[in-house]
């Protein structure tokens, strides 16, 4: 089987509800990243056979086939096509599993993997409740909700729960916001995103160019203090977690380029990475975040690798506690996950954020000189999905 190859991975910067990318229509937004990785590599379009792109909230603006709505927003002909996915906050992870899986399989040669998510234009949850508010039903059926009875799947109470199961005080989830917000600072005062982000013309909400360019994340606080995130209201009351020990909603988008080494000679390109493995697991869906623990041995026995082996994890901060719980039942190093911060002070722009971290991940192993990624992210319904890639 042939190797699948990671030969450009590009991102928008992320940025806040309503803040610097609000202006965007997401087909245009993801059609911006479509188009910097065309002209990075300076390819043929016509020479991409399909594009995959995840999408949590398809619906509004991001409804009728995203991918192709960006295609058709973007430089690239016509002739490519597109499809959308929904693995919920894992959808552009998949997408690259998707892609690689193509180009592996030989039927396909070149592929972009990619994800959007406009929080601001299309808020959390809407493809579920703007059904049901109008009298279009639930996603709850009745079979399941005869197995899972006076159950309500919700990610915040699955992030409470995760964080009494392994014992994590509120103080250690405040420390590790906090860490998150000084790693990602400290990642862009170096430069170290500059190589990954697309910069965006900011535009207003009438979707006038504002003549601003938005290239670095806006929702890092350079100034985070532990005194100021501990004295953030709790998500609920009793409660471990706050909105400062949480992902940020966030507007974005990222893309990668997976080719196989037939797809490398026909775009002249040389690669970043190759995809080593690829795994996705099914857990329970009432604690929803826990899937990244079972997940990880999974990826790591059938890559044939030991967790020592792997240089870099990116693990993705949808919740402090997803992060810290990983740890504690890894015992992984913590000096190797999520060197640049995560989703706490960059932002977790739902399906645009799978391509987010793997584009981090890719480029921070260059960086470091380092050999090998871990990616896995929670997602809603109780599942999980592991990239392993290998620094070329």
């Amino acid at each position: 089987m042939a190797d699948a190859f990671i030969v450009a991975a590009r991102r928008t910067a992320g940025a806040r509800k309503g803040g610097r990318l609000a202006g965007w229509h997401p087909a245009d937004l993801a059609a911006q990243v479509l188009d910097a990785l065309v002209s990075q590599l300076a390819i043929d379009p016509a020479l991409i056979d399909d594009v995959v792109m995840g999408c949590v909230g398809q619906a509004g603006e991001q409804s009728f086939n995203i991918a192709r709505n960006a295609i058709l927003a973007s430089k690239l002909p016509e002739s490519v096509p597109g499809v959308s996915v929904d693995r919920q906050c894992g959808s552009s992870q998949q997408a690259l599993h998707f892609a690689a899986q193509a180009v592996m399989s030989g039927t396909m040669d070149v592929v972009i993997a990619g994800g959007v998510e406009s929080m601001t234009r299309v808020p959390m949850g809407l493809p579920a409740t703007l059904p049901f508010k109008n009298g279009f039903g639930s996603y709850m059926s009745p079979a399941i909700q005869a197995r899972y009875p006076g159950v309500q799947f919700s990610q915040f109470a699955g992030a409470e729960q995760l964080a009494v199961k392994y014992g994590l005080s509120k103080d250690a989830l405040d420390q590790y916001a906090l860490a998150s917000h000084r790693r990602a600072a400290a990642a862009t005062r170096e430069g170290r995103f500059d190589s990954e982000i697309v910069p965006i013309p900011v535009r207003n909400a009438e979707g006038t160019a504002t003549g601003e360019m938005h290239a670095a994340d806006e929702g890092i606080r350079f100034d985070a203090s532990l005194e100021g995130i501990a004295g953030v209201k709790l998500l609920a009351e009793g409660g471990r977690l706050s909105a400062a020990s949480a992902s940020q909603i966030c507007d974005g988008a990222a893309a990668l380029v997976v080719a196989n080494e037939r797809g490398l000679k026909a775009l002249g390109a040389t690669p970043l990475a190759i995809v080593r493995q690829m795994t996705v697991v099914g857990h329970d869906p009432v604690i929803m975040l826990e899937g990244p623990v079972p997940a990880t041995p999974v990826a790591l026995r059938k890559a044939g690798l030991s967790l020592d082996e792997i240089d870099l994890f990116e693990v993705n901060e949808a919740f402090a506690s997803v992060p810290l719980a990983w740890l504690a039942a890894t015992g992984a190093d913590p000096a190797r996950l999520n060197v640049n911060g995560g989703a706490i002070a960059l932002g977790h722009p739902l399906g645009a954020s799978g391509a987010k971290l793997m584009t981090t991940l890719v480029h921070a192993l260059h960086a470091r000189g380092a050999r090998y990624g871990l990616q896995t992210m929670c997602e809603g319904g109780g599942l999980a999905n592991v990239t392993i890639v290998e620094r070329v």
